[in-house]
């Protein structure tokens, strides 16, 4: 455990001293304010986070993640600093955990600066706080699951655009698989469907916290860290 702080406090000192990750919140943070002007202008104030977290999801969680993780391991391969990991007394699963726990620990710590905008719904309104906590717990279930993506990406490749590029190509594609699913019939939709991540963040979304939604968020993202534990693996062997 004290060798995944380690590795974790010391990316975390990358990510603060990196412009890279102050234009990646700034961006997103100034898109979370078109998403919330524009859903607060049609809805009543639950609707209107909804809106606003349904929209982010959709539209900034093929980007944001692999942004963040292009660098974790893609830049270690490049410089070659990552065999001097690897061959130093650490096991493999504890540097793909840290670098995990570092993007995570970035990506929520961008969205609780929107809870600003949750400060101005409840000045001018009276918001249920079910759904407002459901909201942010699917998201950041999502974002989860969307970073372990983003990280096998960058262990497959030296190349930071390489790997942001498959990182968004495999988030946007279970992004859109329940518009896939919707123009297809038979047991392929409805596998297509439940694939999808935005099916399972909806619920999240209207104030329901379905323990099948829950479960599958953290299945994907144990899989993609699995997955990103044997890419790191496979290393040693090339």
């Amino acid at each position: 455990m004290r060798t995944v702080l380690h590795i974790t406090r010391k990316e975390l000192v990358v990510y603060a001293t990196s412009p890279m990750a102050y234009v990646v919140a700034a961006v997103f943070l100034a898109l979370m304010g078109v998403f919330f002007i524009d859903s607060v202008d049609r809805q009543f104030a639950e609707a209107a986070l909804r809106g606003l977290l349904v929209n982010a999801a959709f539209f900034l969680m093929p980007l944001m993640p692999p942004i963040l993780t292009m660098r974790l391991f893609a830049e270690e391969q490049k410089l070659g600093t990552l065999e001097l990991l690897l061959t130093a007394p650490v096991r493999d699963y504890e540097v793909v955990i840290a670098k995990f726990l570092a993007s995570f620990v970035i990506l929520v710590t961008t969205l609780l600066f929107t809870l600003f905008y949750l400060v101005i719904l409840i000045y001018y309104s009276n918001p249920d706080p079910g759904p407002v906590f459901s909201s942010y717990l699917g998201f950041i279930l999502y974002g989860g699951a969307a970073l372990s993506i983003g990280l096998l990406a960058s262990s497959l490749t030296s190349n930071q655009i390489v790997a942001a590029t498959v990182g968004f190509g495999i988030i946007f594609l279970l992004t859109i698989l329940d518009r896939i699913s919707d123009v297809l019939e038979g047991p392929v939709s409805t596998v297509l469907g439940q694939m999808s991540l935005p099916a399972h963040f909806d619920s999240f979304a209207r104030g329901v916290i379905d323990t099948g939604d829950v479960a599958y968020f953290i299945i994907l993202t144990t899989v993609f860290l699995f997955l990103t534990v044997r890419s790191v693996e496979s290393r040693r062997w090339r």
